[in-house]
């Protein structure tokens, strides 16, 4: 008798944690949104969990509401910092490496370009130099964006080979870093033995615990609690939204399975993570649903100056399924129903043990049916 979808999702589970207990992994950029979601579900999996990272940004924030010791070790400081980086090594030991330190930010890479390229493409550049100089053979996951493929506007999803590009410079930096992923990989990772390097390319993320500027998401949560109408710039822009849980899945099986490969040039080089095609949604569409579980009001912003942004993107994540077995488990209503609610168990129900709740999402995830 063969197994069932939900029986094949389980076992996929199970492996994660028989792979990950006991594991040294060190997370750049751990309080950050995407690093912090990281880090706990890590820590759930039973690895022994390191971070490397500038304070968070933003108050309040994930970082916070995560239990006391839950890292073996935390290094406060930039990723260009080429003395904390050997440090951090040398004290993490690390057998798989997610470096997710990044200016996260389109609009902000307009008022900070040099900045955003720097932090994005030569502080990737500086974290897999450290790798190399320690010499010692480790699983990387250099996670990236959806938005390094040059974007013609097509309502097709891109995949893997399509052409890197970037209007914007933070687009174009996480181009940059993918050809700073390539390069190592060629030049240094293969050769030398130094173990498997690859890139996430993730879509639109959203979850509880973002507080970024300029997010849609953030910005919505703000309004609400100040009893604002929420300013939407381009309410007619498609994004691949996704929850983060799906996201984070596919960069956790993604290292799973390149760290087992022997040396499969397969699963070498890049990954999309992306939502079905019925996430590929509009802002409005994505504001109109997160009111529907928290009531609230939208408008269309006036500011007609704002930066160019994309009006289409999506993602094609055939490799990820046929090469990992990864599809995404969160529909886009349940991704925004499990946002909303984290949002208002921590700003409404002043939920007392957040870290709590994130991990009870966590569990959720992991025994849902795709």
């Amino acid at each position: 008798m063969g197994l069932g979808k939900g029986t094949l999702e389980s076992l996929v589970m199970s492996k994660l944690a028989s792979f990950y207990r006991g594991k040294r992994v060190l997370v750049s950029g751990h309080t950050g949104f995407k690093g912090g979601w990281l880090s706990l579900w890590l820590n759930h999996l039973g690895a022994q969990v390191y971070g490397w990272s500038l304070p968070a940004a933003a108050s309040p924030n994930f970082h916070e509401t995560m239990p006391n010791g839950l890292f073996s070790g935390e290094f406060l400081g930039d990723i260009r910092n080429e003395e904390i980086g050997r440090h951090a090594l040398l004290q993490a030991e690390p057998e798989i490496v997610f470096h997710l330190a990044a200016q996260a930010l389109v609009r902000r890479s307009y008022h900070e370009p040099l900045d955003t390229f720097s932090v994005n493409v030569l502080g990737t550049a500086s974290l897999l130099e450290r790798l190399r100089e320690r010499g010692k053979p480790c699983t990387v996951v250099v996670v990236t964006s959806d938005k390094c493929y040059e974007n013609v506007e097509r309502t097709k999803g891109y995949n893997e080979d399509d052409p890197l590009g970037g209007h914007d410079p933070y687009s174009a930096s996480k181009a940059g870093a993918e050809l700073v992923v390539q390069s190592w990989r060629r030049s240094f990772f293969q050769p030398q033995n130094l173990g498997s390097l690859v890139s996430a390319r993730g879509g639109n993320v959203i979850g509880g615990g973002d507080y970024a500027e300029d997010r849609i998401i953030p910005d919505s949560v703000r309004a609400l609690l100040r009893g604002e109408a929420i300013s939407l710039r381009n309410p007619s822009a498609t994004r691949p939204w996704q929850h983060i849980l799906d996201c984070l899945s596919g960069y956790l099986l993604l290292a799973q399975k390149v760290s087992e490969a022997d040396v499969d040039l397969q699963l070498m080089g890049a990954f999309n993570f992306g939502p079905s095609e019925s996430a590929n949604r509009s802002v409005e569409d994505l504001v109109k649903a997160f009111f529907h579980i928290w009531p609230g009001e939208k408008k269309t912003c006036g500011d007609i100056q704002h930066p160019h942004e994309a009006h289409f993107l999506g993602l094609d994540t055939e490799k990820a399924h046929k090469l990992l077995g990864w599809s995404p488990r969160w529909d886009f209503d349940t991704a925004i129903k499990e946002t909303a609610l984290w949002y208002r168990a921590r700003h409404v129900d002043r939920v007392s043990n957040m870290s709590q709740f994130s991990i009870d999402q966590i569990i959720k995830y992991e025994t849902v049916q795709a």
